[in-house]
């Protein structure tokens, strides 16, 4: 009988890849993140409005200051995520996010509202974002991108399924201000302990390597010399690309993203803030309303993880204008019937379209420019991408008070879907930039 003896030091790789606790964690994340989305803000705008004596295009301008000064924040926050990791940020977001909706619920003017929205609520949401979390799992998953970020948005699905009809009914029960302080209590409580306890930069902190894969060295060396050899040659992402924030923006392929998603943002923040006032303009009831943003959220929910595994399967580039074509194509379904079953075919369409988008834009944006400087590139092209979105919220408001009615809008939100389903075509993963030595400092673990 042979006895087949394991090589002193030898490295055990684990069964259960870590990068699966980041996921779940990015799940946590994203829900705690929704309490400060524009969509759940739609929930409050009649009561606050009403109550605090505003226009719903003066309301909307509040999405374009919090989306300006989010703006200000991703590029920076996008290389400090590259060195440091997103642990802190995540933990500090989340209690940034939570003392705003608190105060939120105090205020007594308009004016009150928009700072601390436009300050904690705002700061907190961008530090809380997709960003960080997005990023994060992209430095822990390459083959499996995509189905790794399909899963970590199922808990945006949850909570916009689930916070419509809460916030609904909390109104009833006890008014919207209590509403605010009970979402800004239950935030922290998902985010604080998971982020601190989980959260890693990525594998190679920990001695593994993205998707669970073997180690490329199956003996152990001395622990002095690992340290030295860190210290040496601190590119554990080699085999990717770094990219400074000259060299994105001198690149083709990063103007085809930024502006093939920047016009769906345009839209998609004005859908967000106005979609409940547009349901119940049409004459359906405050819970129908919730119903039809639990309807696209229900898509949300069952359809990300199948835009990953098709965004890890075939070309991103194709699925990406397949889910704007579906995103498109039920946004017109909805606003051209007045019958309830059709705008509910049509918002189901248009939530499994925004499913995707949500996964897809950071895949592609992972696949073309590496795990090197993502946070970098993709904080870089944030900030251009708000500047985009902070125009939606008020044209959407603005519009409506000039027509009294939310179908022009609506309709040419659907025309730039149709146009970015063209233009993401032409996107091509970019060529390495020229002369460029990879020689990244030792970050700072977590």
């Amino acid at each position: 009988m042979t006895t087949h003896l394991k090589p002193t030091g030898a490295i055990t790789q684990p069964r259960f890849f870590y990068g699966w606790y980041i996921v779940a964690v990015g799940i946590l994340v994203n829900i705690a993140g929704t309490f400060a989305f524009s969509s759940t803000l739609s929930i409050f705008l009649k009561p606050i409005t009403e109550e605090l004596g505003v226009t719903r295009g003066a309301f909307s301008l509040i999405r374009t200051f919090e989306i300006g000064v989010a703006a200000l924040i991703v590029p920076m926050l996008g290389s400090w995520i590259d060195r440091h990791g997103g642990r802190g940020v995540l933990v500090l977001g989340v209690l940034m996010e939570s003392a705003g909706l608190l105060l939120s619920s105090l205020v007594g003017s308009f004016w009150q509202f928009v700072l601390v929205r436009c300050s904690l609520v705002i700061a907190g949401e961008a530090l809380l974002g997709s960003l960080v979390i997005n990023v994060t799992i992209a430095q822990w998953f390459v083959r499996k991108r995509g189905r790794a970020m399909g899963i970590a948005n199922l808990g945006t699905g949850v909570a916009k399924l689930s916070i419509p009809i809460a916030a609904a009914s909390l109104f009833v029960l006890v008014g919207w201000r209590y509403t605010w302080a009970i979402f800004g209590i239950i935030a922290p409580l998902l985010v604080v302990a998971p982020a601190l306890i989980f959260v890693r930069r990525q594998p190679e902190d920990l001695g593994l390597r993205p998707d669970g894969d073997p180690p490329l060295a199956t003996i152990a060396e001395p622990r002095e010399t690992r340290t030295d050899d860190r210290r040496k040659q601190p590119a554990q992402n080699s085999d990717e690309t770094v990219w400074t924030r000259a060299q994105a923006i001198r690149s083709p392929t990063f103007w085809v993203l930024v502006i093939t998603f920047g016009i769906a943002s345009v839209g998609i923040a004005g859908l967000n803030l106005h979609i409940f006032s547009y349901v119940t303009d049409i004459g359906h009831s405050p819970i129908v309303a919730a119903s039809f943003m639990s309807t696209i959220a229900i898509t949300q929910l069952g359809s990300t993880l199948i835009w990953g595994m098709l965004a890890d399967r075939f070309d991103i580039r194709k699925v990406s204008c397949i889910q704007f074509l579906i995103q498109g194509i039920g946004l017109i379904t909805a606003i051209t019937s007045r019958q309830i079953h059709v705008t509910y075919i049509g918002f189901f369409l248009y939530g499994t379209g925004l499913a995707g988008s949500f996964v897809l834009r950071e895949v592609i944006w992972a696949n073309f420019f590496g795990r090197n400087s993502l946070g970098t590139v993709r904080g870089l092209s944030m900030l251009f991408s708000h500047l985009f979105a902070a125009s939606g919220a008020p044209f959407f408001g603005f519009l409506h008070d000039r027509t009294g009615s939310y179908d022009l809008s609506f309709t040419l939100f659907s025309c730039a879907l149709f146009t970015s389903a063209f233009l993401v075509l032409f996107a091509r993963k970019p060529p390495q930039p020229i002369n460029l030595k990879l020689e990244t400092p030792i970050p700072k673990k977590d």
